[in-house]
């Protein structure tokens, strides 16, 4: 098993880290839109989503793989309402539409509007 780390996504906030790679498979900790190099959040869910994607792409970079290699996605989001305008950002990352999960949830950490969690092949 390895531990997947880059200072190109959010450092873990927590006991965990940023992705692990067993038997094959990536399994990263859901990205918020934290941007690494200011800490900052975007406004809005467009932006926010757009972040989160570019923090799973880099996860992916870090392991030698890109969002063709992903398989899952499970997606939260502050308010099933911002589900039209998550998918349109989300659509233009990840092409090879893997299975996903999407759901409302009552809070993301930082108060994020959006976070997504990545399953890819190795």
């Amino acid at each position: 098993m390895q531990t997947l780390s880059t200072p190109n996504a959010p450092a873990a906030i927590g006991p965990y880290s940023q992705a692990k790679i067993i038997n094959g498979l990536l399994f990263a900790s859901g990205q918020i839109p934290v941007d690494p190099a200011t800490g900052t959040i975007p406004e809005g869910i467009a932006a926010q989503a757009e972040q989160a994607c570019k923090n799973c792409g880099e996860l992916l970079k870090a392991a030698g793989l890109d969002f063709s290699r992903v398989i899952k996605t499970t997606c939260f989001l502050a308010d099933i309402a911002d589900f039209a305008a998550f998918n349109e950002v989300y659509a233009k990352y990840f092409i090879s539409k893997p299975a996903r999960s999407c759901v409302a949830v009552r809070d993301i950490p930082k108060g994020c509007l959006c976070e997504i969690e990545i399953l890819a092949l190795a």
